[in-house]
């Protein structure tokens, strides 16, 4: 397995930079000599201490997980200012957990069903291995090496033209913002709310954008913290077959957009 991309170095010199500080005047702020605080910069410390990283994270409000995995050159003046703000879940997952998985006598992850009467409580299980032990399991041919997947049964009509009682199999995303705008995903939001399989876009304000496929039902966005898990589709088996809309379905479409569209001109 390739090593990962270690961003520190790089890191706190933007910061240091993007504050317009010397390096005498930040060595003296966190403690740091000088000489101690250039070679971090530079890379030459090649195990920094474990409070040299909580000094960094301290005075510049980033957490140790984005100093260390996130490229902050390359975010907008917007993103850091969410990271900042403590909002790492949408720019690296920081504060997602570490997503519990069970193997098989061969040692090869299974895939678990998760049946529609296990949705409750899977929010409260997700992360047990005993209690996803338990679901049904599966071994697939052909699922891409190097990620974890699990199927989730289909309830409602806010998916089609996927039929409803479909089986849907996500591939778990633990990095959020690798998404595309509008990638279909199943999303498990916490509290009272359901599974949902949506369109999926990250906006720019850090929320999640949720879109239907069908299109009666309107989006919405939910904070990040509100999300659990989300799975990005990878493929679904049915017994039946996508219908196409109705004559009916289409002109109650066209209503709604008339409808949203006079709604959105009575707010100018």
């Amino acid at each position: 397995m390739d090593s990962q991309k270690i961003f520190f170095s790089s890191n706190i010199k933007f910061l240091r930079d993007r504050r317009k500080m010397s390096q005498e005047t930040l060595a003296a702020k966190i403690s740091l000599t000088r000489t101690k605080l250039n070679a971090l910069e530079n890379g030459h410390t090649k195990s920094p201490r474990p409070q040299d990283y909580l000094n960094y994270s301290d005075f510049f409000k980033i957490s140790v997980d984005s100093l260390l995995r996130v490229d902050l050159s390359k975010l907008s003046e917007l993103k850091l200012r969410e990271l900042e703000a403590g909002n790492d879940v949408y720019l690296t997952g920081g504060k997602i957990r570490v997503l519990a998985i069970t193997v098989n006598s061969d040692n090869k992850e299974n895939i678990e069903y998760v049946p529609v009467k296990a949705k409750a409580g899977y929010r409260a299980g997700y992360s047990d291995p005993e209690y996803l032990a338990q679901f049904p399991k599966f071994t697939m041919p052909n699922l891409p090496k190097g990620h974890t997947h699990r199927i989730f049964p289909t309830t409602g009509d806010s998916m089609q033209p996927i039929p409803e009682g479909s089986d849907i199999i996500g591939q778990y995303l633990q990095d959020w913002k690798s998404l595309k705008a509008d990638t279909p995903c199943i999303v498990i939001l916490k509290g009272q709310q359901d599974f949902v399989f949506k369109q999926v876009t990250i906006n720019s304000d850090g929320t999640v954008l949720l879109r239907s496929y069908n299109k009666l039902y309107e989006p919405y966005s939910v904070s990040a913290d509100d999300i659990l898990e989300i799975w990005k589709f990878y493929s679904f088996s049915s017994r039946e077959l996508p219908e196409p809309q109705t004559d009916m379905q289409v002109l109650s479409q066209a209503i709604m957009d008339i409808h949203r569209e006079i709604k959105g001109n009575s707010k100018i």
